[in-house]
């Protein structure tokens, strides 16, 4: 079912293909790789391209509209919900998701609610609220909308999710470019920047590019050995803090 519904998009737009030639949308991105280093504070994405006709003319009709979306790897999260007893917060209930974005951000020419209806908005992921997300066990539906709108707000409190309605710059229907912010707080993996042009509240074309956000230097050193070797590096890290305690004792007791 998960394989069908990420072929959905994909086969819509080939149902609309086969009705004639469409315009087709050539995007690039100003970074295919971010390197992340001990003084990375973030990084600023420039998404760029053209859309082109197969007659070499713009689209014909009304104006056209772009929407890109920069996912991050998919991640398991646990969202928890606090609740006051006595005085006191605990944890009163809790929801697994078993594939959310880590990393998601949509920018578009004009407000996405003003572009397409809210069926095309789920069927392509377009929009905060439009987030597919996977709960690993059942609940009611008011309870999973509860708890995905407080995923939703925690990450956007953290710069992982955001969105902006007018970060699109649309030049004689041809050229397009938006910028996206990527926090320092970002995770690392491969990401994806999808670009959608839509039309009449219709998606006319799509397209997708590869972004790797990596580790690099030192970081990326401690990285792999924590990954690859966990048991060495963990008792490489005890044994310097063993030798950091020890060597701040002895400097203590000369001064």
């Amino acid at each position: 079912m998960k394989r069908l519904a990420a072929m959905l998009p994909l086969l819509l737009l080939t149902a609309q293909a086969q009705k004639g030639p469409g315009p087709v949308l050539v995007p690039d991105v100003s970074q295919r790789t971010v390197r992340i280093v001990y003084s990375f504070t973030g990084a600023d994405l420039l998404l760029f391209g053209a859309i082109v006709r197969p007659d070499g003319r713009t689209p014909a009709g009304e104006p056209v509209d772009i929407v890109v979306v920069v996912k991050g790897p998919t991640e398991s999260v646990l969202v928890r919900e606090k609740e006051r007893v006595a005085g006191i917060w605990v944890n009163a209930g809790r929801l697994r998701y078993r594939s959310a974005p880590s990393f998601y951000a949509i920018a578009s020419s004009k407000p996405i609610e003003r572009l397409v209806d809210a069926r095309t908005r789920a069927i392509y992921e377009l929009g905060l609220d439009s987030l597919q997300l996977s709960p690993a066990s059942s609940a009611a539906s008011d309870e999973q909308v509860r708890f995905q709108d407080g995923l939703v707000a925690l990450k956007r409190r953290a710069g992982l999710y955001y969105a902006d309605d007018h970060a699109v710059e649309i030049t004689a229907g041809v050229l397009y470019r938006a910028r996206v912010a990527i926090p320092a707080r970002v995770p690392v993996g491969r990401f994806t920047a999808e670009t959608f042009l839509i039309q009449n509240g219709r998606v006319l074309a799509a397209a997708v590019r590869p972004i790797d956000i990596q580790k690099a230097g030192f970081e990326r050193f401690v990285a792999r050995a924590a990954d690859k070797d966990a048991v060495l590096y963990g008792l490489t890290a005890v044994a310097l803090s063993v030798a950091l305690g020890w060597a701040a004792g002895w400097a203590a007791r000369r001064l």
